[in-house]
Formats: structure tokens, C-alpha cells, sequence
């Protein structure tokens, strides 16, 4: 392996345990609020992850300080055991799954902070295979990749999700699809009173986030069984994450009413001028009236009202949110093995072998 060296300006690094973060949460979001004010990066929402997702496993959190004492880069990561290719392998993985949305190296320097973090990782021989995902185009953590290449690790990348999202104002929607939402909005009026609520805390806010679950297990999402609710760490996690946002003042859960009862809702977060929409859901029953158009209709109003910048759809780039916007954020999933015979076999499987046999499966259906 050809040596590693760190660039100026150097950085203290301390790799700490779950205890130890929960105690720098004031120092960790300073770093956040003054490099990417987003709450996926937040303390409260890996805190919230890793209490019910991964509430024994084992972390490992880099911590990054000046010459001052002074908290300025982190990534927080998780050990796990694992299965690639039929091979058991040792994992460090960012803690992050399908409710994470986008994660990122958190750094004021993310070039110093990406050497002198991968030089500490590097020297751990305790992994086969580190995975960071969701990392969006030219975030901090592709440093840590490039790091590794130029030390002679094997690594690799691909594409894992393209998240709509829309600038506000937003820009001209098509005359035919604000005239369908018109004609929807006094179809369903002529079935009685409508109206929005925003609920962002006070003494109802979980029994909101108990409909919501409801709402959500009674839709496509339940059939297939994939609402928050319907697990344990799902309904924890966004039961603890809506009580810690409440509690800061950037949470907005959106109720559409008719007659008093919910149709359709939006679990929202706002920091840095950017409304994030981590779940939506609509009663089935009046999906030809699409009230969760509606409710989004009213939402961008409400944006727009209170001066944000963007709405951010997240997750992957379905049909209903292109409706609204084409614009899409490109995230990948991040790969670097451990330079050894076992590395070098793992990266070439997962980035040569295994999609030449897949192109060419591809090529003999089309034939056949």
C-alpha cells in the first residue's frame, strides 16, 4: 500500500462511542447549522435512527477538532456483519436505510477532514467493507472515496436514488395540470367542508402521528409492508423524531380535512430555508379526487408564505412528484474495500463481475 499523507490543516481525530455522542449534541449541531443545515445531519435524527434501528449495535462516530479544541468534521458509523456474494464480511456502514433519505460527511474542510478520517480507518483493521449511501453529487463523503483510491483501496460507486425537488416560487406548472387540481379540489368540496391543518407541536401531536401511521398502513404502503408504522423502529423513529423536532421548531405535519377527517397528510421538516418531505399519505377511497395533490397545493402555498427557498420530495423519483418538478438530485451509495485479496475479489464482483453477467443475461432475453 503506497503511504497515505495528510493534508494541512491537520485535524484531531477520536473515534467515540454511542455514550459519547449523546453528549456532544450542542457541539455537533453547531457543525451542522454552519456547514449543511439539513436535518438528516442533525443529532436528533441519527440519534433518533440509531436508538430504533440499531439499538445494539455497535458505533463508531470520527470526530474531527482544530488546534482550538473546536468540533469540526464527523461521520457517524455503524459495525455490522454481513453477507456479499455468499461471503461473510465486516462491516462499517453509515446509519442510514430507507428512512434516512441522504446522508453526508459532516465538515468544515472536507478535504482535510476525508484524508485524516480514511487515514484513521485505514489503520482499523476491524472492516472488510466500509458503505456509505444516499451521499448526493459532490457531497463531503465522496472525499473519503477519492481518499481511498489515491491510498490504493479498492472502491466503487453507483446510483441509488434521483430525489425531485422544486425551487420556490415554484415555476409554471402546466395549464392542464393546475386545471385538473382546480377540478379535483370543487369535486371534493361538493362532498363537505375541507380544510388544512399544520400541526408543528402541543399535546395532540403523536395522536396526528398515530393517524398518520394509520393512514399510511391502510394505503398501497400497508399492502406491500412498507408503512413506517408497521414496524417497531418505523414507529419510533418518527414518533421520537417529531417530539425532538417539535421541540426545535422545524417540524410540519400537514392534515388535509373533510368533514373533520384527515384525507391525506405530510410528515415535513424546514431548516436552511428548504421544506423536506420525509412521508405522504392519502385515503384510498378518494384517490380519483388525488387529495394528496391537494394537501402538496396547500403545503407550497404555506412555503411560499413563510419565505423557504425549496421543497425537497425525497426518496426516489416516482411519477407523482415529476408532476411537479423534473429537477432531481442524483445520490450513490459509496464502496471501499479493505486492500487485501478479499477486497480486491469483493469490488470486482460487485463492480465487474457480477454486472457483465447481468448485460449479458440482458442481451439473451432480448434475443429470446
Amino acid at each position: 500500500m503506497r503511504a497515505f499523507k495528510q493534508s494541512q490543516p491537520l485535524i484531531a481525530v477520536e473515534v467515540i462511542d454511542r455514550a459519547a455522542f449523546i453528549a456532544i449534541e450542542e457541539e455537533w449541531n453547531s457543525l451542522v447549522e454552519a456547514t449543511c443545515d439539513e436535518p438528516f445531519y442533525r443529532h436528533e435524527y441519527i440519534r433518533s435512527w440509531i436508538d430504533n434501528f440499531a439499538p445494539q449495535a455497535k458505533v463508531k462516530i470520527l470526530t474531527g477538532h482544530d488546534d482550538t479544541g473546536r468540533l469540526v468534521a464527523a461521520l457517524p458509523l455503524v459495525a455490522q456483519w454481513g453477507f456479499m456474494y455468499g461471503l461473510p464480511v465486516r462491516q462499517l456502514v453509515s446509519p442510514t436505510n430507507v428512512h434516512s433519505f441522504r446522508f453526508d460527511l459532516l465538515a468544515k474542510d472536507a478535504g482535510s477532514a476525508a484524508n485524516a478520517f480514511f487515514e484513521t480507518l485505514a489503520a482499523d483493521d476491524s472492516w472488510d467493507v466500509i458503505r456509505i449511501t444516499d451521499v448526493p453529487m459532490g457531497g463531503n463523503a465522496w472525499h473519503i472515496h477519492e481518499a481511498a483510491v489515491h491510498a490504493g483501496f479498492p472502491a466503487g460507486s453507483w446510483e441509488s436514488q434521483r430525489s425531485p425537488y422544486m425551487p420556490l416560487p415554484p415555476p409554471g406548472l402546466s395549464l392542464k395540470f393546475k386545471s385538473d387540481l382546480r377540478r379535483r379540489r370543487r369535486r371534493l368540496e361538493e362532498q363537505g367542508v375541507i380544510g388544512v391543518e399544520c400541526v408543528t407541536a402541543g399535546a395532540h401531536l403523536q395522536d396526528c402521528i398515530e393517524e398518520s401511521f394509520v393512514m399510511e398502513e391502510n394505503g398501497w404502503k400497508g399492502r406491500q409492508g412498507t408503512a413506517a408504522g408497521q414496524s417497531q423502529g418505523g414507529r419510533g423513529f418518527y414518533s421520537e423524531l417529531a417530539r425532538s423536532a417539535a421541540d426545535r421548531d422545524y417540524l410540519s405535519l400537514y392534515l388535509l380535512k373533510l368533514n373533520g377527517k384527515a384525507v391525506a397528510f405530510q410528515y415535513g421538516l424546514t431548516r436552511g430555508g428548504v421544506y423536506s418531505m420525509l412521508r405522504s399519505s392519502y385515503d384510498e377511497s378518494l384517490k380519483q379526487l388525488s387529495p394528496g395533490h391537494l394537501l402538496l397545493e396547500d403545503v407550497l402555498k404555506d412555503c411560499c408564505s413563510r419565505g423557504l427557498r425549496e421543497l425537497d420530495f425525497l426518496g426516489c423519483d416516482l411519477a407523482w412528484k415529476l408532476e411537479w418538478s423534473k429537477l432531481v438530485r442524483v445520490h450513490h451509495w459509496l464502496f471501499i474495500f479493505r486492500n487485501n485479496c478479499l477486497g480486491r475479489a469483493l469490488r470486482r464482483a460487485k463492480f465487474e463481475w457480477i454486472p457483465a453477467v447481468k448485460q449479458r443475461l440482458g442481451r439473451w432475453r432480448t434475443r429470446c
